[in-house]
């Protein structure tokens, strides 16, 4: 029958073949999975008008603080628990659903003031279509737990694969028969069905027993911190996107959705790598400050070499891309890519020196600087909104570079390692990215031919400038991670 599984034993500890096989498929699904999702969204935009890109985009900005309540931290709760029961699944997946509905009521009710609003009548109907997803996202969040309790990744990479090709298809099918915004709200819809269903069914697993409101709470007094933290950062990560499609348009909105996606995606996956990897490093080096200090600096330094020239390249690619992969209708979003490109360019070092402060424990520091920087973010949001969406990006780059000062100062003073010494750690592949990302745009100026060849030159050019400048601007770095390959192909 597969892999059938129960509970695994209370205080049990996962093996070596548990982490790793759990590391192999996890990677296998976020690639999997974000690659045919990217690729149904490449179709749709070519199929879809921005404006209609944009309209569903402000929906699901709502559906996905509506489910972050539904969820309300259990989830998390349940693959942190040190002693869980059946019934704890049980529990959690009726009081999920039970908060569901009032949440949907709340969604419907408040549909018809959200479409007044923004001046869009079809969110309306929209709106109380899509929210119809969050029952089945309730049950999936406590599939999940399971599934990461049971290091079942392997059986989620496949549910989440079928979801999403079915998915893809469907919403591509309905584009195509000019459907145009209901082509996507049918994505999620039958995407959360499907996903569901499916891991119902590689699983043959469902909780059962009886409800317990002594378990809720003692899942809940971790949980609720979850939420709240959940809930801060959800909002903000979608303020923006609220605030563009009210105070400019849906189509502004499709436009910045649309270029946000391209740098967001590369590295939101390095930031789950890193995450994944530094944490427990850290961790094991937070008694040795000397160990730690070069543990940090070298992350940082291996993160900027990988994530600097992929900005720079995009941002110097970005017209081309845009036309060949969304075509010319999705032009007026090329600065907006190129700024963004800007922003996200900063991550490394917010991850760096926040899992910092995750492993030596100090989550009171983490809050703090949450607060801090999301107070700064909304006065430079509120200031930065006289000047237009182009305006308004700029400074948000200036806020993510004022940002990576707020994480870096406690970290400065928990182990050592200077503000400016980081930024010197920096400095030779943000050089070497800035000038390929340069040259890559002026070659696109210059070459004779365009398309897909003339493309496909830039990128070419641009790998080889970076590998160039690399080992002159940047030889140290450059001779450190080109043995760490050597060492892992011999």
């Amino acid at each position: 029958m597969g892999e059938e599984r129960t509970l695994p034993p209370e205080g049990a500890q996962p093996n070596t073949g548990d982490v790793s096989g759990g590391m192999f498929w996890k990677l296998l699904e976020l690639l999997g999975t974000q690659g045919v999702q990217f690729l149904t969204a490449l179709l749709l935009a070519r199929l879809m008008t921005p404006e209609e890109y944009g309209t569903v985009g402000l929906i699901l900005i709502f559906i996905t603080v509506a489910n972050t309540f539904v969820q309300s931290g259990f989830a998390t709760a349940l693959i942190r628990a040190e002693e869980l029961k059946e019934e704890d699944y049980a529990s959690v997946l009726r009081l999920s659903l039970l908060i569901a509905v009032p949440v949907y009521g709340l969604l419907c009710l408040g549909a018809p003031a959200v479409s007044a609003f923004y001046g869009i009548p079809v969110l309306t109907p929209l709106l109380r279509v899509m929210g119809l997803v969050l029952f089945p996202g309730a049950v999936i969040s406590v599939q999940t737990a399971y599934v990461s309790r049971g290091f079942l990744f392997r059986k989620l990479f496949q549910a989440n694969l079928a979801a999403v090709l079915l998915s893809g298809a469907g919403a591509v099918g309905l584009a195509v028969l000019r459907f145009g915004v209901w082509a996507m709200a049918a994505q999620q819809l039958i995407y959360y069905a499907a996903l569901m269903l499916a891991l119902f069914l590689v699983l043959r697993w469902a909780p059962s027993g009886r409800f317990s409101m002594a378990r809720v709470k003692v899942l809940f007094a971790f949980g609720w911190k979850i939420l709240v933290s959940g809930l801060i950062d959800t909002l903000w990560m979608n303020l923006y996107g609220l605030i563009i499609g009210k105070r400019y348009s849906a189509t502004d909105l499709g436009g910045y959705s649309r270029a946000e996606q391209f740098p967001k995606m590369i590295t939101a996956n390095l930031a789950s790598a890193l995450q994944s990897v530094l944490l427990p490093a850290y961790a094991r080096c937070q008694t040795d400050q000397e160990a730690l200090r070069e543990l940090l600096r070298n992350s940082i330094r291996y993160s900027a070499f990988a994530i600097f020239p992929m900005m720079a390249g995009l941002a110097g690619t970005a017209e081309p891309l845009v036309r060949m992969l969304l075509t010319d209708k999705w032009l007026f979003c090329v600065p907006y890519l190129r700024i963004l490109c800007l922003c996200y360019a900063f991550w490394p070092m917010h991850v760096s020196n926040l899992q910092v402060l995750t492993a030596m424990g100090r989550s009171d520091l983490f809050l703090k600087l949450e607060i801090v920087k999301k107070l700064l973010g909304a006065g430079i949001l509120l200031f930065s909104l006289r000047y237009g969406i182009t305006g308004l990006l700029l400074w948000k780059a200036a806020d993510e570079f004022l940002c990576t000062l707020i994480n870096a100062w406690p970290v400065q003073r928990l182990t050592g390692v200077s503000i400016l010494s980081q930024y010197r750690d920096m400095l030779p592949p943000a050089l070497a990215a800035g000038i390929m990302g340069g040259l890559v745009f002026l070659a696109g100026r210059l070459l004779p031919f365009g398309g897909w060849a003339g493309l496909l030159a830039q990128i070419a050019a641009g790998m080889v400038l970076y590998l160039v400048l690399s080992i002159l601007l940047n030889r140290r770095t450059a001779a450190e991670l080109a043995e760490l390959l050597r060492n892992r192909l011999c």
